[in-house]
């Protein structure tokens, strides 16, 4: 093996602008990849699930239980490659969610569920749906509508207008609407007209029933026109419900407005959203598809707002972003690219200092850089997203102790020849064979350092489950960039040497590195003379370390902070909507007027009406 890295080696020095072009492909083709590859802030460690919402209004959870909830588990439980299935049942509403075992595709495990679902009887008036693929990091997007219309109104347009055009967004699973108001028409039947035409309540329900549809009928020819008849049922405002015929007594038509009052009203309320000093909003929870790029469906999302707010909504109605998920992945970013830029930085002053040489500064940093990019060219291919663990998992010690063992060995091995020659003669001559040699005599110990590191990760890859989703992107990407590392310095650096080391190679002595040579030295001549002192002192300091050490904390992840702070407050279960508000702007009141750092507060009190947030109907308030 060690002949076989040599051999690399003397081929990246005869065929050096081969390398080189391949290093541009490197640079350019990471560049790309960086820009499509997915960022996440954290990762997402949920296996796949399905989650089926049957909501049956104005049932209690003891009926939801037996006769949706049970039926639904019983028929899911029957799903292969499932781990846990799990229920909850509230008031007119059931959630059964489906966990599956790891590498299960979204798409088989929601073609199954939708298959079983088609086997169920629910009862009348239950209506189910399968919530589409995401993950538990899939919020990526909140915003609220500004509108000096009725509550209801707004409500409306945000069901049938915004949420219809958000989710044909590329990449966006779902919308979910939150506060505001569902309008209803409500028939109020006077029981003493009912009496005197001898109707029953029942009489009125079915007049309504049958009148809200469309006929089709057929096609009349009539010459060379073709028509098409149709009956047209739909109402459409208050007056046609009103003059929906009940029956005819003798021959009087009995109309449902001869017997009740028609109102426009709104369905009970789940939920209240607020901002700040506005205590009744509608808000839109965007959640992605799993395995987008968030920064580009933010994008594209951000996109169609602006194009619904300038030529499709009223002038009085506009959307405003309140929460976006691109200010904490830009936030990862920059970390990430702070710290790459500040290794650089680091790594080239010190080399600078002890070969004070600018030309092995720059082939040593370079690699830096040419090795990340390397890792995320393997990262796109792999389909694996780039998140802030991942990512700084990339120790830049690490990646560079092959190069730099390289780096240095070719230097001092020229700077003695230039020493030995002199400068002028020195200049002269072909430095190839030197090159060769002294980077050939360390190659094998380089490849086989550097395939140690590599290998010690393969425990990390072996990780299952949430600790495997977790922590396998982290072992990938610095298995990744130790190989890209690798390969750079069997490659990339000896061919760079080749053409920067080529002459003016000073052989005076580094007084730095004179002077650090001295003091270890000297130190090692102490630690030999009084061996017992030294062995004592380093046992005091390792006791000392493991005493520290067992005293600390340890946590399963690091904390990550957002800037914003989650306040949830639980009430009893008998608390009404309005008491539940009425705590939400106590809350809200009291942390705006003490802290000042406060940029915005948003409340939520209760569920949404889609029942993709799950909660024991009022008593829970929320505040970010």
């Amino acid at each position: 093996m060690k002949k076989v890295v040599q051999n690399i080696v003397s081929f990246s020095l005869k065929h050096s602008l081969v390398v080189l072009f391949f290093t541009l492909a490197l640079l350019f083709g990471g560049i790309y990849a960086y820009l499509h590859t997915p960022i996440e802030a954290f990762p997402d460690v949920t296996n796949t699930r399905v989650r089926i919402i049957t909501q049956w209004p104005g049932r209690s959870a003891e009926e939801i239980e037996k006769f949706v909830t049970l039926p639904v588990t019983k028929e899911m439980n029957t799903i292969p490659k499932k781990t846990d299935v799990r229920s909850i049942s509230l008031f007119g509403l059931s959630v059964v969610t489906i966990q599956f075992e790891d590498g299960v595709e979204d798409f088989y495990a929601q073609q199954y569920a939708g298959n079983k679902m088609r086997s169920i009887d629910l009862p009348d008036g239950a209506e189910s749906s399968i919530e589409p693929p995401s993950g538990a990091t899939g919020e990526i997007f909140r915003y609220v509508l500004k509108s000096n219309l009725p509550i209801k109104e707004v409500s409306a347009i945000q069901d049938w207008v915004i949420e219809r055009e958000l989710v044909g967004v590329p990449g966006v699973a779902d919308v979910v609407s939150f506060g505001g108001e569902e309008k209803i028409y409500e028939i109020k039947i006077n029981p003493t007209e009912l009496a005197n035409y001898n109707l029953s309540p029942l009489d009125v329900y079915e007049a309504v029933s049958r009148s809200n549809i469309n006929v089709g009928g057929d096609v009349i020819q009539k010459g060379n026109q073709a028509y098409v008849v149709r009956g047209v049922g739909l109402l459409d405002k208050i007056d046609d419900i009103g003059n929906i015929l009940i029956k005819v007594v003798g021959n009087t038509p009995i109309l449902v407005k001869h017997v009740a009052e028609i109102e426009l009203g709104a369905k009970p309320r789940l939920g209240q959203v607020g901002l700040n000093q506005e205590d009744d909003l509608v808000q839109g929870i965007v959640i992605m598809l799993r395995g987008e790029n968030p920064s580009a469906v933010v994008t594209r999302l951000k996109a169609k707002i602006e194009e619904l707010n300038q030529r499709i909504l009223p002038e009085n109605v506009k959307i405003e972003p309140v929460i976006d998920r691109t200010k904490l992945v830009n936030n990862t970013v920059h970390t990430v690219s702070k710290n790459l830029i500040e290794g650089v930085i680091l790594v080239s002053i010190i080399v600078f200092i002890f070969l004070n040489n600018w030309k092995t500064t720059f082939i040593v940093a370079s690699v830096i850089p040419l090795a990340f990019l390397f890792a995320i060219i393997l990262l796109k291919i792999q389909g694996l997203p780039a998140n802030l663990i991942s990512m700084g998992a990339l120790d830049f010690g690490l990646l560079l102790e092959g190069t730099l063992v390289i780096v240095e060995t070719v230097f001092v091995s020229l700077e003695k020849e230039a020493h030995r020659l002199g400068t002028e003669r020195f200049n002269k001559i072909s430095k190839l064979g030197i090159i060769k040699k002294s980077a050939g005599s360390v190659a094998g110990y380089i490849f086989f350092a550097l395939l140690i590191l590599i290998v010690a990760l393969t425990p990390i890859f072996s990780f299952q489950k949430v600790e495997g989703k977790m922590f396998s992107p982290l072992a990938f990407t610095l298995g990744y960039a130790l190989l890209g590392s690798l390969i750079l310095s069997l490659t990339y650096v000896p061919a760079m040497c080749k053409y920067l080391l080529k002459k003016n190679i000073k052989d005076d002595e580094n007084k730095i590195t004179k002077v650090s040579r001295n003091a270890i030295f000297k130190g090692f001549k102490k630690a030999f003379d009084h061996p017992k002192w030294t062995l004592s002192i380093f046992m005091v300091v390792l006791f000392v370390c493991m005493f520290r050490f067992s005293h600390y904390g340890s946590e399963f992840l690091p904390k990550l902070n957002e800037g914003a702070i989650y306040v949830r407050a639980t009430l009893p279960n008998s608390v009404n909507l309005e008491e539940s508000v009425k705590l939400t702007k106590t809350m809200k009141t009291k942390l705006m007027n003490q802290f000042d750092e406060i940029d915005f507060i948003m409340t939520q009190t209760g569920r949404p009406n889609d029942g993709t947030d799950p909660k024991i109907f009022f008593n829970r308030s929320e505040e970010r």
